[in-house]
């Protein structure tokens, strides 16, 4: 159920209906649009007693949600959602392509800030690095936990950048919202239901990554999780399927990217480097994104790619990095993007 208030509701018409909605034993989610606030109701088990929410001040009128998610729906909220945060300029959702760049995982200060440095000059508003890593392998290289959001902090002194990194359980997620910005739940924690509730609660923005096989509406609803708790600001992330194509490490699904527009308010990014598992293949696949409408990319890059402790393979070098950069500006502009230029808005 959605309660759609009236262009000039009042904030105290607001909150009695968010009252009255809590009277009746559900939970109001309100989402500010651009010309009204929408209310939307979770919690409810049956059909919710609409008569009465109606007749309230400042309603303008109340309407079923026949989706299973609700918050997610632009039945919810027409606008697109644009997710701003404080102290800086980034926005993900807004007319500024949202660049995140960075090594797979934090292996050392010096790697991470070579690459941090880099990736700064050509226009990232992000850095990404993994200081917990869910690896296939056991044996494999798992990251080196607080040390590295320590790490991951100073960079984002240094350099000016916000800091997204992937929480894998409860106690990495705890101490994410120390050390960084964004929280990323990966492709395998899509459906970790428990997680996605804990990242609800945050205060932070989520990335979520769409599982290695799932459909849209199994992303939507684990992105409805993370808003049930409270949390609105979720950004979506196509990473690729498994299929059976063997020239690349997954697909990339571009038609994921205007399908998901039609359905949610959220921002979708895409992840190139972990669709094409090699580097050659991530600059093509990060045009296609952004020509089919992606609000912004999450990209790995290292700065001695052939020595990475992981995803060497498709992570890109700095040089590669940033022509990717310059030559996605020309597409994003095509659709009416743009992408930040810190060396071009210095000279203005």
């Amino acid at each position: 159920m959605l309660i759609l208030m009236k262009v000039n509701a009042t904030e105290a018409e607001i909150q009695g209906a968010c009252h009255r909605v809590e009277e009746l034993g559900y939970r109001p989610h309100p989402l500010p649009g651009a010309t009204r606030c929408a209310i939307g109701i979770t919690g409810n088990k049956g059909a919710v007693e609409a008569d009465s929410l109606s007749q309230l001040p400042g309603v303008a009128e109340v309407i079923a949600v026949s989706k299973p998610y609700k918050l997610v729906s632009r039945d919810m909220k027409p606008e697109d959602t644009v997710v701003r945060f404080a102290n800086s300029e980034a926005t993900i959702g807004g007319p500024e392509f949202a660049m995140m760049a960075g090594p797979c995982g934090v292996e050392s200060r010096d790697q991470l800030m070579r690459t941090a440095e880099t990736v700064a000059k050509s226009g990232a508003r992000f850095l990404r690095g993994g200081a917990f890593k869910p690896r296939t392998s056991p044996y494999a290289f798992q990251g080196m936990g607080e040390e590295g959001l320590r790490l991951l902090a100073q960079a984002r002194e240094a350099f000016g950048l916000l800091v997204v990194t992937e929480a894998i359980d409860h106690l990495s997620l705890a101490l994410i919202e120390q050390y960084a910005d964004l929280i990323q739940i990966g492709a395998r924690n899509m459906q970790n239901f428990a997680l996605l509730k804990l990242a609800g609660r945050s205060r932070l923005p989520v990335v979520l990554k769409r599982g290695m096989a799932a459909t849209l509406d199994e992303l939507l609803m684990a992105a409805e999780y993370i808003m049930s708790e409270g949390n609105y600001n979720v950004i979506l992330c196509e990473r690729g399927i498994r299929t059976f194509a063997d020239h690349s490490r997954n697909t990339l699904d571009v038609s994921l990217i205007p399908s998901a527009k039609r359905l949610t308010h959220l921002p979708i990014i895409a992840d190139p480097s972990h669709a094409a598992g090699r580097r050659d293949n991530v600059a093509p696949l990060a045009r296609a994104a952004v020509a089919a409408g992606a609000d912004g990319l999450i990209v790995e890059v290292h700065c001695d790619p052939d020595r990475a402790l992981s995803d060497g393979a498709q992570s890109l070098t700095p040089a590669q990095y940033d022509q990717m950069a310059v030559n996605l500006g020309g597409i994003a502009a095509l659709v009416g993007r743009s992408v930040y230029q810190p060396t071009a808005k210095a000279a203005r």
